[in-house]
């Protein structure tokens, strides 16, 4: 089952209990504290600030094990109960509470005070962003860093905004996704053979993360890698700066990567040996400056994901894209 799935039964199960009472940010049943944003480690290391108290335990919208195997109410399950997926929702439940680059934290939790008018009576999510899709995907998309009304709002990559509007209908298109649209999180989206996931994890102002906020989250990218490695064939890259930031993690990872670097550009393939060969392919980002100046058409992304989809041998419906 992916994100989506065990976010929306984990919101179901606890978030819209009858018996639960509100009270501000946080869900209190008796003596236990529900937070949709906190995990129990985390709250047991801290027992700081708003999200708990001493001896309060937390539950985390990816996992709580220990609270789980002792009442019975885990989380619906995300992906394919494999060794490799558990590992990667622990993954997401410490990456989602990560604080690691001040002005990035500084920026989504504002955007998430402040929002936009649009968006006034929704909740924003205002955390690190994690990846979207099975544990076993045969594909990767690597894009730049969430929107800040958009997945910075739901919690969920490339959903809410235009850049996503255009990426989900194309990998519909192609037979890669459930269906066109991405509104929020229990909208019934589902990703086939495939993953997204982005080299900076919270949004950025300006959608322009410094170097260094690049190179403090590659730790993320490099501890997700090795977990999506045994099923990895092909990675779909957005944009010239996930380029850059995604091949030094390849080679770190132990996949050779040719010297001189190859160049982005869109429809460039770079096949790699290593752990598992894998192929490289590189798309235009899926940014509005590119699809309404057309220099990145619904034909062409569709194309790239089609070619990457058919290399990694990936079972698409008969006339997809």
């Amino acid at each position: 089952m992916g994100v989506d799935r065990g976010r929306a039964a984990w919101r179901g199960r606890h978030l819209g209990a009858p018996n639960l009472t509100q009270t501000g940010a946080k869900l209190v049943r008796g003596a236990e504290t529900l937070h949709p944003f906190t995990n129990f480690a985390h709250a047991k290391r801290a027992q700081t600030g708003a999200n708990c108290g001493p001896g309060v335990e937390v539950l985390h919208p990816f996992t709580n094990f220990a609270h789980a195997k002792r009442t019975g109410t885990a989380p619906a399950r995300r992906h394919d109960g494999t060794v490799g997926a558990r590992e990667l929702a622990k993954l997401e439940a410490e990456l989602v509470d990560c604080r690691a680059c001040p002005r990035l934290v500084e920026w989504r939790e504002r955007v998430a005070r402040e929002k936009r008018a649009a968006f006034r009576d929704e909740t924003y999510w205002g955390r690190p962003v994690p990846g979207f899709g099975p544990a076993d995907a045969r594909m990767l998309i690597v894009g730049l860093a969430p929107a800040a009304h958009g997945a910075n709002r739901t919690g969920r990559m490339f959903t809410g905004d235009r850049s996503g509007d255009v990426l989900y209908a194309a990998l519909h298109a192609v037979g890669l996704a459930s269906q066109p649209t991405a509104l929020r999180i229990g909208d019934g989206l589902e990703l086939y053979g495939t993953r997204i996931t982005a080299p900076v994890h919270c949004a950025p102002p300006d959608n322009k993360p410094t170097p260094e906020e690049r190179d403090n989250c590659r730790t993320w990218l490099e501890a997700e890698l090795p977990l999506l490695a045994p099923t990895l064939r092909t990675i779909v890259v957005l944009g010239g700066f996930g380029w850059q930031a995604l091949l030094p993690v390849l080679a770190n990872a132990g996949w050779q990567v040719p010297r001189p670097r190859p160049k982005f550009g869109h429809g460039v393939r770079v096949p790699l040996t290593g752990p598992r060969p894998i192929e490289v392919f590189g798309c235009y980002h899926v940014s509005q400056q590119n699809t309404f100046t057309g220099r990145l058409t619904p034909a062409m992304l569709e194309d790239v994901l089609a070619a990457a989809a058919d290399a990694a041998e990936i079972q698409r419906p008969a006339g997809a894209g």
